[in-house]
Parts: structure tokens; sequence; C-alpha cells
């Protein structure tokens, strides 16, 4: 008795899909695809907080790093526990770091660019200040 009835509720599934299909006969085949203008937005250093663009030249080993500021010195810098599993730096990538009020020779890194990222402010003349 139950094959017949899922048999019966089958029939009628089918039914009510090809009722569907016929009454939307200008239904496109394919998807149809929709170009989007695609914005990036990135974060960049705010001057009034000490904040600067920097380039990572040597990793000192845990959370150490030194790194060469737009100002055209190197500092020692650190990379804060937020970041520190989650964001992994290496030799040559582009961060912005703060510098401490108490110790303008060190600071703590708080963002790191992707590639991508790298590349856009290469375009827009963000990093005229690095020796890139």
């Amino acid at each position: 008795m139950s094959s017949i009835a899922n048999f019966n509720s089958m029939k009628r599934k089918n039914a009510m899909t090809k009722k569907k299909n016929s009454q939307n006969p200008q239904a496109p085949s394919q998807p149809t695809q929709v170009q989007q203008e695609g914005f990036m937005k990135i974060r960049t250093p705010n001057k009034a907080e000490g904040e600067m663009f920097g380039i990572v030249i040597q990793l000192m080993g845990t959370n150490q790093i030194k790194a060469l500021c737009e100002d055209g010195t190197e500092r020692q810098l650190r990379i804060p526990g937020k970041l520190l599993k989650k964001v992994w730096i290496r030799e040559n990538d582009i961060v912005i770091l703060k510098l401490w009020d108490f110790q303008p020779s060190k600071g703590d890194i708080i963002w790191r660019y992707f590639g991508n990222q790298v590349e856009w402010l290469k375009r827009n003349g963000k990093l005229s200040g690095l020796p890139l």
C-alpha cells in the first residue's frame, strides 16, 4: 500500500513541475552574468595616530621584526598577540606600523597587506616613500 502512495505522490510532483515549466517558457536556459564594477576597501595609515607604511626586512624570532619605515629609518617592531597566530608575516611584506609614544624607535605591526592590495597601493602612489 505504501509503494502505491509513493508512486502517486511522485506522479503529482512531476505533473506540477511540468506545469510550472510550461507557464514560464521565456526562462533562459543558462544564467546570465551580471558584470559589476568591483570596489576594494583598503586600510591606510592614520598619520595623526603615528601610523606609517613599512617593509619587513628581517624576522628576528618569536614576535620581533625589523622593518624599514617610509621615513627612511629602520625600526624594531613587535607583532601583537591578536595578530601573532592569525596573520603570518614574512620578509618583504608591506605592513602598517604604529610607533610607540614613549619610545619612537620601536613600534607595533597593526596590519599586513596581501598581494593584490600591494599592487593597488603601488598603482595609486601610496608607497612612494618605500624603496620597492
